[in-house]
């Protein structure tokens, strides 16, 4: 790899780090600031934050396609660029939120200007040998995982000072972001992989009609929706789960974020690429499934908040997912189509987070209530078992991906 490859590589990889500190910063805060605003208690804001997840998730899910069918059109640099900007503003919009109603419109924002993670993840399949993919998004994993690290615990400390502190902060951390990005980020897509821009790809179904063409796309596209609809009990439930079930602080929430975080890190930087050479993508996958479904049913079941941390080294196994399903996929489509499967995994991710918080979040809700039939705090973390079960019987029936890249297709 080039000296202006590894650059971009770097970059690239920052730009998940820092995108993933603003948004861990903003966790553990969460839930003050709807029931602050919204005048509440917790079992109405669980339910009020799942609609906030769902109003991200929806405009995401409609973007990414579009997006990353920009990002094949016009090159990676203007999209990323351009989300940045826009985050870091959306960033200080939700900081100033002085309603609830506020909030949406920022999330709804938020969702628009994530849907750059598709371009981002095809700006490194552009820099990546098809055999080297896995390795790469690992280290877009592991970069995800470091920001966690520092986001919340960052989020639970000035969340002591007041919930709007964080967004603020997040706002800065992105306006800075852009402002490096500007003078150091080059365009990694080449000219001659460019293709025209068509809506009747720039869309969900679209994208499903164009990638249906390419072998096997589709079937590991079914388990990567269920395996990121069980991920998704973290972002949706976790900080309402931490306070139902052991009535935590933010600064403990910080915590246990950061602390998973790091350990997620530590496995992608050290481990996925050893076992995805040693085991094979497929395999990979399914470890890190069953490690993460050990820890949702410890959760489901746990009543003692100390016991969560020992726990956490599970879950931190779950690293392995996701990058070794978007090498799977890589590997499946050419050149001139990467940002449009990029866009297109960005939009089954927002699809699962559409209906995660649509589930989980009033599942939690009821079973913390007080009209409960009983008490189940752990109720989400059982659900997302069961979704977990399903990606992980998909990947058992799959075929190997193919072991050479397919040639480009036309404009």
């Amino acid at each position: 790899m080039s000296a202006s490859n590894r650059s971009a590589v770097r970059f690239v990889v920052l730009t998940v780090l820092v995108d993933a500190i603003g948004f861990g910063i903003v966790m553990p805060v969460l839930p003050g600031i709807v029931m602050k605003l919204g005048h509440v208690g917790l079992a109405d804001a669980t339910r009020i934050g799942g609609w906030l997840g769902v109003v991200y998730a929806a405009v995401q899910f409609l973007t990414g396609p579009t997006m990353g069918n920009l990002g094949d059109r016009f090159g990676r640099r203007p999209i990323i660029l351009g989300s940045l900007a826009g985050f870091a503003a959306d960033y200080a919009l939700m900081g100033f939120a002085p309603t609830l109603g506020w909030l949406f419109v920022g999330r709804a924002l938020a969702g628009l200007f994530g849907a750059s993670f598709g371009p981002a993840g095809a700006a490194m399949a552009d820099l990546s040998a098809p055999e080297e993919r896995a390795k790469h998004f690992g280290m877009i994993g592991g970069a995800f995982g470091v920001g966690f690290v520092v986001g919340p615990a960052i989020g639970g400390l000035l969340g002591e000072l007041g919930p709007r502190a964080p967004f603020q902060a997040a706002a800065t951390l992105a306006l800075l972001n852009f402002l490096f990005g500007l003078f150091v980020f080059p365009e990694t897509h080449k000219a001659e992989n460019r293709r025209a821009f068509q809506w009747k790809r720039a869309n969900p179904l679209g994208a499903i009609l164009a990638l249906r063409r390419h072998t096997g796309v589709l079937p590991v596209a079914f388990a990567s929706f269920w395996w990121a609809l069980a991920s998704m009990i973290y972002p949706t439930t976790w900080a309402y789960f931490a306070i139902a079930a052991f009535g935590w602080t933010p600064g403990l929430i910080g915590a246990s974020l950061a602390l998973v975080g790091l350990l997620m890190a530590l496995s992608q930087i050290f481990l996925v690429g050893r076992l995805v050479k040693r085991f094979g993508e497929r395999h990979s996958a399914e470890i890190g499934i069953g490690f993460a479904m050990c820890g949702f049913i410890a959760y489901a079941l746990l009543r003692n908040g100390w016991l969560v941390f020992p726990v956490l080294a599970l879950t931190a196994m779950q690293s392995l997912v996701m990058p070794s399903m978007s090498g799977m996929m890589s590997r499946r489509v050419p050149a001139d189509a990467q940002g449009e499967l990029q866009g297109f995994n960005g939009s089954i991710a927002a699809l699962a987070a559409i209906i995660a918080p649509a589930i989980y979040n009033p599942a939690l809700a009821w079973f913390t209530g007080a009209t409960a039939p009983f008490r189940f705090p752990g109720i989400a973390f059982a659900m997302a078992t069961v979704a977990a079960a399903i990606a992980l019987c998909t990947l058992f029936v799959l075929r190997k991906a193919p072991a050479q890249m397919p040639p480009a297709t036309a404009s």
